[in-house]
């Protein structure tokens, strides 16, 4: 099966290296995840892993059902699309051990998110000159023109700022714990404290 794993972003730090220089980096708590369902071809009309990772202490009566022979209340639920399933079973757990320092790996998370954001935050607009009484500094300017007499698909303006998704490749694994279920991987990772991010090796 293809590396997958879920953790939770911790915080970020910094590292020494040998040589001395000082690298920024992100601890991510990875795992352990269990295998909660194993999907075919002929069952399901596809192949693919499901994981889960954290607990939480009540669910829904569709999801307990769902997790009934796990016997484990889990959190988040995420799959995995993979031909590689015949030495797969529900059950399985998955932790940090599966990779290694110096392996190149891709983290996915979801942004922060910033709420109602005007053009200049959302988009990085110039602006209008802030001199002479100008009332409108932070103000989009025309948003169309004499024809289509209408506002065109796509423009940029005001509006919901995040979350969304967002995927960092070739970060590099710094370190590993596997006592504490810890990963250190050099870079930034979106997203804010505690938030669920997927590695794939």
């Amino acid at each position: 099966m293809s590396k997958l794993i879920l953790g939770k972003k911790i915080g970020m730090t910094s590292v020494i290296k040998e040589d001395g220089k000082v690298i920024p980096a992100t601890v991510l708590q990875v795992g352990p995840c269990i295998v909660t369902q194993v999907k075919t071809k002929d069952k399901d009309g596809y192949n693919a892993v499901q994981i889960g990772f954290g607990e939480k202490k009540k669910l829904t009566k569709p999801m307990s059902g769902h997790l009934k022979k796990i016997g484990k209340n889990i959190r988040e639920l995420v799959e995995l699309r993979t031909d590689e399933i015949e030495d797969t079973k529900e059950g399985d757990i998955i932790d940090v051990s599966r990779f290694e320092i110096g392996e190149k790996v891709k983290v996915s998370s979801d942004k922060k998110a910033k709420g109602f954001a005007g053009v200049v935050k959302r988009w990085g607009f110039g602006g209008w000159p802030g001199g002479h009484g100008h009332p409108h500094q932070r103000r989009p300017g025309s948003i169309g023109s004499g024809y289509p007499q209408h506002v065109i698909k796509g423009r940029k303006m005001a509006g919901r700022m995040g979350p969304t998704r967002k995927t960092i490749i070739n970060l590099e694994v710094v370190d590993i714990d596997q006592k504490n279920n810890l990963m250190v991987v050099r870079g930034s990772v979106p997203g804010p404290r505690g938030r669920l991010v997927e590695i794939r090796g």
